[in-house]
């Protein structure tokens, strides 16, 4: 009887009742802890690069995110996968003003070792790419190719982003909230 006026004031009330995890990855500099205070605080402080994780619990539309940030450092993408465990979605950031070469090519094999986790099966992947407001920075199109997302094993999507201004972010998380609750029905 109580879970059920539990349940009946949730809806009534528009509680949100469902908390589902998210891990946020992406290199260093990429603008994980940006966008995690963003979407939280609505606004953006001074960030230092993450060492370890930050998190945070995010409402949208009546679901509640647990979001882990975990750093993006080389020494620290090892650990990654220490975070999978019970994730329902990933926000991979991907810093679209940093055409190295090099750097492209970390994001790629980090983005595509995913698909291998057994953690993440069914969970989505929302792609942001940031930073769109630094000129010369990649399109959605520009990045799609230069990581060889049609290859990508695993239901993703693009979405191009500013952490600073928030532009894109709850479209992104529009996607993503979208992917997980179709993946958990």
């Amino acid at each position: 009887m109580g879970k059920l006026l539990s349940k009946a004031f949730s809806i009534l009330f528009d509680d949100p009742e469902i908390t589902y995890r998210l891990v946020m990855i992406g290199l260093d500099a990429s603008g994980k802890t940006t966008t995690l205070y963003r979407l939280k605080f609505g606004e953006v402080g001074m960030t230092n690069p993450t060492i370890g994780f930050n998190v945070e619990t995010i409402e949208y539309k009546n679901l509640n995110f647990t979001v882990w940030d975990i750093g993006g450092q080389e020494m620290v993408r090892p650990l990654w996968r220490h975070y999978y465990k019970g994730t329902n979605g990933i926000i991979f950031m991907v810093d679209s003003s940093d055409r190295n070469e090099k750097r492209i090519n970390e994001v790629h094999d980090e983005l595509h070792r995913l698909s291998g986790e057994e953690y993440l099966k069914n969970a989505p992947v929302l792609i942001f790419n940031n930073k769109r407001d630094v000129k010369g920075s990649m399109t959605s199109i520009e990045l799609t190719e230069a990581l060889n997302l049609r290859k990508f094993k695993k239901d993703f999507y693009v979405q191009n982003c500013c952490a600073i201004t928030g532009d894109g972010l709850y479209d992104g998380f529009e996607w993503l909230s979208k992917a997980i609750s179709k993946n958990n029905k």
